[in-house]
């Protein structure tokens, strides 16, 4: 199975299915990565590596687990959606479904001007990313805002939220987590759980995001209000 083998996964710690390893292989021999560098985390939905590929040029290689114990919150989740008005509770179908959903709201972001990484393939359960950062991947929010800073950063993601909501998407899952910072610019990730505002659950979604994020900011020493937030996002 060329460089895509059982044994090179566990030197990660992880054990993938063979449909996934074949899937791995396929993308591999179509030229979407050449080899894989290191894992960059792992979680109970995905694992995400970074790769390299024939360039040279470094890209995120994010696996969604088949056994995945997310798997009922997934579907929750993707049900409210309209775009997938016909979704069963599938493990399979779900979990395909999550990760082209993905893939859709990062086109969709980068389509309305959300600095987000370019998605570059969709491969059942498996997602080529555009690599953020220099050498190693660009931090997150958590790890680079420290106390007394981060007013103009705080400000600038206020910006994003507004137009991703003005745009018709709310990301639902904002956090110093999910958010990383280079070149001073925020840059938002992990659109899993984004959905449009239609969606049942939007406004739900929204009001944790900026909990999320004027919680985390005011831990910093900024000065923000969640009311204030939700009409600077809200207004036309």
């Amino acid at each position: 199975m060329g460089k895509i083998t059982r044994e090179k996964f566990k030197t990660y710690g992880n054990v993938f299915d063979n449909f996934t390893l074949r899937n791995l292989f396929s993308l591999e021999t179509k030229g979407y990565f050449d080899t894989l560098k290191s894992p960059v985390s792992t979680g109970k939905e995905a694992n995400i590596f970074s790769a390299v590929t024939k360039d040279g040029n470094l890209v995120i290689i994010k696996i969604y687990r088949l056994e995945n114990c997310e798997f009922k919150k997934m579907y929750d989740y993707i049900k409210q959606d309209s775009r997938y008005p016909s979704i069963k509770p599938n493990v399979r179908q779900v979990i395909f479904a999550w990760a082209q959903r993905e893939f859709r709201n990062l086109l969709k972001a980068r389509e309305i001007g959300v600095r987000v990484p370019m998605p570059i393939f969709s491969f059942h359960n498996i997602l080529v990313l555009e690599h953020i950062g220099d050498e190693v991947a660009a931090p997150q929010l958590k790890n680079y805002v420290v106390q007394g800073e981060g007013e103009d950063l705080y400000k600038k993601i206020l910006k994003q939220m507004r137009k991703l909501w003005q745009g018709g998407l709310v990301h639902g899952d904002l956090s110093g987590f999910n958010i990383l910072v280079h070149n001073n610019k925020s840059v938002f990730i992990d659109f899993s759980q984004s959905t449009t505002t239609k969606a049942t659950n939007a406004r739900e979604l929204l009001d944790r995001d900026i909990k999320n994020i004027c919680t985390f900011f005011k831990k910093k020493g900024v000065n923000c209000s969640e009311i204030e937030m939700l009409e600077f996002i809200l207004k036309e």
